[in-house]
């Protein structure tokens, strides 16, 4: 556009201006820069409410999956969380993965995040899962995970340390996160009934928030007559309870009946 073509006025417009999107609630999420499933998951669950905003940030991580790379991710936390506005005024700030906050430990990612969000609450699905089994009252999981087998075995330890029976294990043994989310929903429902038709098992756990479990989690409660509780529904559930929110989403589980 050349001189000529300049408008001679530009007209300032009048606005208003409202509590912009979020107004129950404002969420922050740090997603593994490898994870397929828990945007799609989480959409599920927390559907599209204005009222309810969720923003992510995507956190450096390995294609594969062991203990010393889990670890490594301490050291981007709190680079990642930065890139979450403190402007935005989040009343809960989630880590999404469970096998990381195995590794790095629960206090420490709450840690890491604190540093640069003060006074935030968080949640990770480690400890989103012991609050689900502590509303629902179980002490006995049966365990399935995707993870190498030490991976597998660190967090049983975590487990038990914290009181629960992990009387049953199972894992796809499977260290490439890419294939992790290419397991089919199927597979994991039938890995659920598997373990969890045990007597010695209250409730089953389905670790990693790459883990396709949410559509067949209501499936597999009702097979089992017993709770199932998996990472990306954990933490969903856990944020929410933590935000002040009261949402509970049908057919995702009955952990979404407790407060």
């Amino acid at each position: 556009m050349n001189d000529a073509q300049l408008p001679e006025h530009v007209e300032t417009l009048d606005f208003a201006v409202d509590g912009g999107l979020g107004t129950n609630a404002r969420i922050g999420l740090i997603v593994l820069q490898t994870d397929q499933t828990i945007e799609h998951e989480f959409e599920t669950i927390f559907g599209h409410d204005e009222q309810v905003a969720l923003y992510k940030a995507r956190i450096p991580n390995a294609m594969d999956v062991s203990a010393e790379t889990l670890r490594q991710m301490a050291m981007d936390l709190p680079r990642t969380a930065a890139l979450l506005p403190a402007a935005f005024d989040f009343d809960v700030i989630g880590y999404a993965c469970t096998s990381g906050a195995t590794m790095i430990g629960e206090g420490r990612v709450d840690a890491l995040i604190r540093d640069v969000h003060p006074g935030v609450k968080t949640s990770n699905p480690l400890t989103a899962c012991k609050a689900a089994f502590g509303a629902l009252g179980v002490k006995r999981i049966a365990l399935v995970t995707p993870y190498a087998v030490d991976v597998t075995l660190e967090m049983q330890a975590n487990l038990r340390e914290a009181g629960f029976e992990i009387n049953a294990v199972a894992t796809f043994d499977q260290s490439d996160d890419f294939t992790v989310a290419r397991v089919t929903s199927d597979s994991i429902l039938t890995a659920i009934l598997r373990i969890g038709a045990r007597d010695d098992c209250d409730a089953v756990f389905v670790s990693c928030t790459s883990l396709r479990a949410l559509p067949v989690i209501a499936k597999a409660e009702a097979e089992l007559g017993k709770p199932v509780i998996a990472s990306n529904q954990a933490l969903a559930w856990h944020m929410m309870r933590l935000a002040g929110l009261t949402n509970a989403p049908k057919g995702l589980g009955k952990i979404f009946q407790y407060d």
